[in-house]
């Protein structure tokens, strides 16, 4: 880190004067002051990268002066110099969040050696947060209809709280997303974010998953292992479709939640655990717990703040925004250019229902994307399921619909040319002349 900004905090001139002098010759640009209070002053006011902080200051010692800074989130890294060390005062320094301790009279090798480690440390963790912005951006809530406006309003006022979260909403609304946008936002988000599908792993090994299994628990067992809950220690730990979770292992979840430790299996020995927990499901949980299928008592255990999230059926304004984001991402991913849905299609998009909801939507503009090879992309190479109200069509409208689309399709590709529409289709001319009949399909006029 060229030109580090460096502050040296002692009360004796000979100590300030020296380090002063060996830093700046290292190149570094350093300040020096004789007081903890002098010190708070200055970080207020510039930004140090690295403070040299003598414990024995007249006035607020320097124990009381890294508090302060700790207190109002210094991000740079404090060195404590001292000519009284003890092991004891050593470990309670580094335990308010010094870097290194260091005992006088100071070698300056030793002293060049601990800033420089001070240094790419801070690096590192510039490094770390700028990569994790990056990863952030992949995850993005899309909207700006009056349920999403609500959803972004609720994940800022939740999120830095440590209160259990149950996420209701469809397959493909995306509610691992929120989960993750609740962890971004806490207190934790510098600590794990760990999933688990409760539906994917099977009864007989979710215990284990979830709560870890020593070596020689059982056959196979030829290590220990930790589980979800140890892995998410002091961080998120997100149960997706918690309404799938067995009743036996549902008990064993409740008892963890109230006495905040697990007991891996073959373990005789309890672990302490930290753990927030957001819960989702795409089940009715009520209709669940009156089937028997889902404790009463967990339910409310887990349910602190319920959120729902509407189906994108009822927020389509959001569908335009959607399409673009998708898109932007797939030009980056596939290299392929940009390309853009005609009103038409967009039309189209618009008045389907999406039973997959947000998820189907990102699967249709890149299949789409992908098998388009003009810039604008046409309504006739979006293939659709049926819509919300005919979601409950005969198996026969069904195909009558899907026929009649593929036909006009091929007609429009092969410039309405019934014969060569035939041929293509491989069926007799006389035939395609029925079907369009019979599927009332327009052929424009030439």
């Amino acid at each position: 880190m060229d030109m580090a900004k460096i502050l040296i905090v002692d009360d004796e001139k000979s100590i300030l004067n020296s380090l002063y002098n060996v830093l700046t010759d290292e190149g570094y640009d350093v300040i020096t002051c004789e007081s903890g209070e002098e010190a708070i002053n200055y970080v207020k006011n510039d930004k140090f990268e690295v403070i040299f902080l003598d414990i024995w200051l007249k006035g607020m010692d320097g124990v009381e002066t890294l508090k302060i800074l700790r207190e109002n989130n210094f991000e740079g890294e404090v060195i404590i110099i001292s000519g009284h060390g003890t092991i004891e005062l050593a470990v309670n320094t580094i335990k308010l969040g010094a870097f290194s301790f260091l005992e006088k009279p100071l070698s300056i090798e030793k002293v060049l050696v601990t800033l420089k480690n001070a240094l790419e440390k801070l690096n590192l963790k510039k490094e770390n947060r700028e990569l994790k912005s990056l990863i952030f951006k992949k995850d993005e809530l899309i909207g700006e209809s009056v349920p999403i406006k609500a959803l972004k309003k609720e994940i800022e006022i939740i999120g830095p709280t440590d209160s259990r979260i149950l996420i209701f909403g469809e397959n493909g609304t995306g509610k691992e997303l929120v989960a993750r946008l609740i962890h971004r936002k806490s207190l934790r988000n510098d600590k794990p974010f760990v999933e688990v599908n409760c539906a994917a792993i099977p009864d007989e090994l979710i215990e284990s998953e979830l709560f870890g299994y020593k070596k020689g628990a059982f056959t196979g067992a030829t290590e220990d292992k930790p589980g979800k809950f140890e892995l998410a220690n002091d961080g998120t730990l997100f149960l997706d479709e918690i309404g799938d979770m067995s009743i036996k292992t549902q008990a064993k979840l409740l008892r963890v939640l109230e006495e905040e430790k697990i007991e891996p299996l073959g373990s005789t020995k309890s672990i302490h655990i930290n753990t927030r927990i957001i819960s989702a499901t795409n089940k009715n949980l009520m209709k669940e717990i009156e089937n028997g299928n889902f404790r009463e008592d967990l339910f409310y255990r887990l349910n602190v703040i319920p959120i729902e999230i509407v189906p994108l059926r009822e927020r389509k304004e959001d569908i335009p925004l959607l399409v673009k984001y998708f898109l932007s991402k797939l030009e980056l991913k596939y290299k392929k250019g940009k390309k853009e849905f005609s009103s038409e299609a967009m039309d189209k998009l618009l008045s389907y229902d999406w039973p997959g909801n947000v998820r189907e939507l990102k699967n249709v503009v890149e299949r789409t994307y992908l098998m388009t090879e003009s810039d604008v992309i046409f309504g006739d190479k979006i293939f659709l399921g049926p819509t919300k109200n005919n979601k409950n069509m005969s198996f026969l409208k069904a195909r009558q619909d899907f026929e009649k689309e593929f036909i006009e399709k091929k007609l429009k590709e092969n410039n309405y040319n019934i014969p060569l529409t035939a041929k293509k289709l491989q069926i007799d001319k006389s035939s395609l002349y029925k079907k369009i009949k019979n599927l009332d399909i327009k052929i424009p006029e030439k």
